[in-house]
């Protein structure tokens, strides 16, 4: 027989990562993923705000083991992430190709950043402490002693724009907030979704427990403004807020945050011009921490 029969590819229908398990979205609905040129990449799960609650549930419960790790422990566990990482470079270096549009070259620079970072930030597990807290002066025979504390469950809008967001972003924003004893919960950019979900790959793959990182994809106008009114989620990094759903999404969700009191970091005015390439300093470290003051008597 001459004829050739063309075969159909077998497009992936990622699933999200929630609790360190990999479950369809509540509504079992999806949606196409494309790449710059409206190519049909692969299905993504459509988050809802069930899923944003099912995250919550598994976030917190992971908080006690997470937190009471020696910090020494959990650079350990981010590094592994980035040995991880590193093994499936070629993968994510062409999810990244085609989810921002870019060269091979280009996508394959931003990978390599994004693996360094994981390995930066497992570096400043065991030195937070030291820039975070202080040994305070006090008139009277007392040590004064400030130690930093994590917050608990944060909730993230992740970078949704700028250079390398839909990865290196994605781990500039997780990293910092998982290696202080944070536990999060990811809404991934729902343009670019798929380094995203692979990263729940990796991370399912790590020493990382189930409910320390949970990764959901879909609108982000569906999953921010429950993470935002949550009462079990005590801070809310904004990063991507803007570039999701405009300014004033960005707003309504700090004023959502604000009936609980939560912690916010607020996204940049201008998001498209954000290069995450730039070295990521401290700030992300110190945002997600409390200082626990505590007095003691001095021996005589």
């Amino acid at each position: 027989m001459s004829d050739v029969v063309s075969r159909l590819d077998v497009l992936k229908t990622y699933k999200l990562y929630v609790g360190g398990k990999f479950p369809r979205s509540e509504s079992g609905r999806v949606y196409e993923v494309t790449d710059s040129k409206g190519e049909w990449l692969a299905n993504a799960p459509l988050g809802t705000r069930k899923d944003a609650r099912d995250a919550v549930l598994a976030a917190r419960a992971a908080v006690k083991g997470w937190a009471g790790t020696t910090a020494y422990n959990r650079g350990q566990v981010l590094y592994r992430v980035a040995e991880m990482l590193q093994g499936r470079r070629e993968q994510f270096a062409a999810e990244v190709a085609v989810s921002e549009g870019i060269g091979a070259k280009k996508a394959a620079a931003l990978v390599d950043a994004a693996i360094d970072r994981w390995v930066w930030y497992a570096g400043w597990t065991d030195k937070v402490a030291q820039i975070a807290g202080n040994a305070n002066p006090v008139a009277g025979p007392y040590f004064n002693l400030s130690t930093p504390e994590p917050t608990g469950v944060v909730g993230i809008v992740a970078p949704q724009a700028g250079l390398g967001h839909s990865l290196l972003g994605l781990v500039s924003v997780i990293a910092p907030a998982i290696a202080t004893g944070n536990t999060v919960v990811v809404a991934a950019a729902a343009d670019a979704p798929l380094p995203a979900l692979s990263l729940g790959e990796v991370l399912a793959t790590s020493d990382v427990p189930g409910g320390v990182v949970n990764l959901l994809s879909g609108r982000t106008a569906d999953i921010a403004p429950t993470l935002a009114s949550h009462q079990d989620v005590n801070a809310l990094d904004l990063t991507g807020a803007i570039a999701a759903d405009g300014p004033g999404a960005a707003a309504a969700l700090e004023a959502l945050a604000a009936d609980t009191l939560k912690r916010v970091v607020r996204p940049e005015l201008d998001p498209f011009a954000q290069d995450w390439t730039n070295a990521p300093g401290t700030d992300r470290l110190l945002s997600f921490l409390e200082t626990k003051t505590v007095w003691h008597p001095m021996g005589i």
